[in-house]
């Protein structure tokens, strides 16, 4: 099936893709008329005015998918930079979904380690798993599970200062929402509470001390899905599905 046919038939704001394996086919980005890339620059212009910390790095978005039997996923993908994002405020605008991996890090009682989004981020105050969008590899290299599996790990310790090593990381769910983006979910062994909380702490201090605002604010332990009723704020609109399938509720 194709990504126009699997985009014509309604789908849930957030579901599981089956994906026992993943193969990554690299693609050209589709080309823009000049309105739509006028229209972008001006959107991205808006976007830096608003948030001046936004970066116009490169970052890889899904150009199509297509199953692959009965638990095969094939993703293709194009380089481009973040102002490709903005493309999402032009009308009638060719729009491609995200690629993303995060990391369901547990604590050893079980709860699941979330952060809360800084203000210098692209969805400042919102809690999520530790993680991000995936930057492609440089030239001639490719973008496999196992380069998704060290951006994975890279993004844990980045962002909460935990240092788990690439192949410790275990593949869990892929999943796809609402606008097309895709997320590549792992999982990371179990560590104990209080040293998740100290390494973030530590993290924390050591960007601050540099002048750094940390992508995370703050990070939290949480266990049932309930327990999202109490973090202030918004959270990713996964997040529910990652807690519900993590604790088997």
């Amino acid at each position: 099936m194709t990504e126009a046919n699997e985009r014509a038939r309604p789908a849930p704001a957030v579901e599981i893709l089956p994906a026992g394996r993943i193969r990554l086919v690299e693609t050209p980005l589709p080309g823009l008329s000049e309105r739509h890339r006028a229209a972008m620059d001006r959107a991205w212009e808006e976007a830096v005015r608003a948030n001046p910390a936004l970066f116009d790095g490169p970052m890889a978005v899904l150009t199509g998918l297509q199953r692959d039997g009965a638990d095969g996923l094939v993703l293709f993908w194009a380089r481009t930079t973040y102002r490709n994002r903005a493309l999402r405020h032009v009308p009638g605008a060719p729009l491609h979904g995200s690629l993303s991996v995060s990391v369901a890090q547990p604590a050893d009682d079980g709860r699941l380690l979330v952060g809360r989004m800084a203000p210098s981020t692209a969805a400042p105050g919102r809690w999520q798993l530790p993680g991000g969008g995936v930057e492609p590899p440089d030239d001639g290299r490719e973008l496999n599970l196992g380069a998704l599996r060290a951006h994975a790990a890279r993004e844990l310790a980045e962002e909460t200062g935990s240092d788990t090593p690439a192949d410790a990381l275990t593949p869990w769910l892929t999943t796809r929402g609402g606008r097309g983006n895709v997320g590549v979910v792992f999982t990371a062994p179990p560590r104990p509470a209080r040293e998740l909380y100290d390494r973030y702490a530590e993290l924390a201090r050591k960007e601050t001390a540099c002048g750094v605002q940390p992508e995370f604010t703050e990070v939290e332990l949480i266990g049932p899905p309930a327990d999202l009723k109490r973090l202030q704020g918004p959270h990713a609109a996964l997040l529910p599905l990652l807690v519900r399938r993590h604790t088997g509720s």
